[in-house]
């Protein structure tokens, strides 16, 4: 499906921040394989998670923004769960309740929070911060359709796939999404110098999945990189720029992998990140699903939101 959720008349969809990297350096919960998931057995670490997104929450209040969140299933494909432990049917269950936790908040925030829609969060079958493997379209179909089909029997509106940076498994997430028949955005990651660690510039990947989909993904876009890391790849203009929805910044300008190395949160200059947003708000109006990822809490999406309303009232005047 094409352009889910609808777009909003004057009015953009926030995103949640990097809650991973929050619960891990700010509140000092460990994530086994980078998993957030198993908190959710952790009374303790469920307060302080909802607390968070309530704060996001109170951001889309105060600003007037949609919502579209992801929660705690960026590992919960078959791989990373026998990792971590779970049978297939633990997995399952845990995919569940992850939805579960949003939409008990999506019901909190009715009548405060308007437009709120919830998606799963398909990871990638590998090292996010590697090349994406030697995995096939065919073998990603069929590794990813698990998730997927638990997703289709939850609450959850759509899935997103997040810092992906192999083209066949992109292909084969979208092709399994169609087959199940849930809306999938797909959003890429970029090393320091605008492309794919696998090799390719963001257009370049972009155009080759909507070859060999068909058009099938809801829309396209980029997290994990700070705005002067993806501002080359955003400056190869085409039409394949209005498939551009989903941009979430990394906090500050930084390798990947020697940010996860740093021990510490590294959250830079909300305030910079705010306007560097707006601009890139400015430049690509149709990229309308805008948030944060590592680094990234409240702070940032307050600004973030103050900058883009800013210009969009600028531009209704």
């Amino acid at each position: 499906m094409k352009d889910f959720p609808p777009r909003l008349e004057n009015k953009f969809y926030l995103t949640e921040g990097g809650t991973e990297t929050d619960i891990l350096y700010k509140w000092g919960f460990e994530l086994p394989e980078f998993a957030m998931f198993p908190l959710l057995d952790n009374p303790e670490a469920d307060r302080v998670i909802r607390d968070i997104y309530r704060r996001y929450f109170d951001v889309a209040h105060k600003h007037d923004t949609g919502m579209l969140i992801l929660g705690h299933d960026y590992r919960a494909s078959p791989d990373w769960g026998a990792k971590l432990g779970y049978t297939p049917e633990a997995l399952a269950e845990m995919e569940r309740r992850t939805i579960g936790f949003l939409d008990s908040l999506r019901r909190e925030y009715e009548g405060k929070v308007s437009d709120v829609y919830i998606a799963g969060c398909v990871g990638p079958r590998g090292d996010a911060y590697g090349t994406g493997g030697g995995i096939s379209e065919a073998e990603a179909e069929d590794y990813h359709s698990v998730q997927l089909t638990t997703l289709k029997s939850t609450p959850a509106d759509m899935a997103i796939s997040l810092t992906l940076n192999n083209i066949p498994e992109a292909i084969g997430i979208v092709r399994a999404a169609k087959a199940i028949k849930i809306p999938i955005g797909i959003s890429l990651t970029l090393t320091t110098e605008g492309r794919l660690r696998s090799g390719p510039s963001l257009r370049e990947a972009i155009e080759a999945i909507e070859e060999k989909t068909d058009g099938a993904a809801a829309w396209y876009g980029t997290n994990c990189s700070h705005p002067l890391e993806f501002a080359s790849a955003l400056a190869d203009d085409g039409p394949w720029l209005d498939r551009l929805r989903y941009i979430r910044p990394n906090a500050v300008k930084m390798d990947k992998i020697a940010l996860c190395k740093l021990g510490h949160l590294e959250d830079g200059d909300p305030v910079e990140l705010g306007q560097q947003m707006g601009d890139v708000a400015r430049r690509f109006p149709r990229a309308d699903i805008l948030g944060g990822c590592c680094g990234t809490d409240e702070r940032h999406l307050g600004e973030i939101a103050k900058n883009v309303n800013s210009l969009r009232r600028k531009v209704e005047a």
